[in-house]
């Protein structure tokens, strides 16, 4: 069972968490993620435009021109603290850098969403403090050996061992921090 929709769902992006969260919605989409983008760490670019920037550059480069009834959906989350951006990790040394960084502290998980059809476009944000109790090293490098942090913003994930143990407290949206503000991605489609 799925809920009418005008458009034709594309998800652009591979994450399980983004297509769980998606079918959560009881869309009917599609999964493609052909795309020419080269995700980059551009330096000097202000923490909070990261997203935004990678959100539009996984949309535009899409690898075919869209539908006239198609509406690609594209994302990108990030952690963001001290005005630093974390993104996923690419080694074993850097995710546990990053969780040692962000444990006892409050950090910011923003995400920013693409919708475009072939007529129009808009990206918006959405960000969540997550504040973390103090982890002592053995369970940083525990919850790194036995997860996998590498394809994770801030090398973890909310749902995972990590969250359950740790997190302290969260304000805003909880599904952001997974990857997708379903709440909010469901009143943009509507609006869309």
């Amino acid at each position: 069972m799925s809920i009418p929709c005008k458009w034709r769902l594309i998800l652009g992006s591979s994450s399980p968490r983004r297509k769980e969260l998606l079918a959560g919605l009881d869309l009917d989409f599609i999964v493609d993620t052909s795309n020419s983008f080269e995700e980059s760490d551009e330096p000097g670019v202000e923490a909070h435009q990261v997203p935004i920037d990678m959100s539009k550059g996984k949309s535009h480069g899409f690898h075919r021109p869209l539908e006239k009834d198609e509406l690609l959906i594209t994302a990108d989350t990030v952690v963001i603290i001290n005005n630093g951006v974390f993104g996923k990790p690419h080694s074993r040394e850097q995710a546990l850098m990053m969780l040692r960084t962000l444990s006892g502290q409050t950090h910011e998980v923003e995400t920013a969403v693409t919708l475009r059809s072939a007529e129009k476009e808009k990206t918006f944000t959405e960000s969540t403090m997550v504040t973390f109790d103090d982890f002592p090293d053995e369970e940083l490098e525990y919850f790194v050996d036995n997860y996998e942090p590498y394809d994770k913003a801030g090398a973890y994930a909310i749902q995972e061992w990590i969250g359950l143990a740790g997190l302290a407290s969260i304000n805003g949206s909880y599904h952001n921090v997974m990857g997708l503000p379903a709440h909010r991605l469901w009143k943009e489609l509507k609006d869309f």
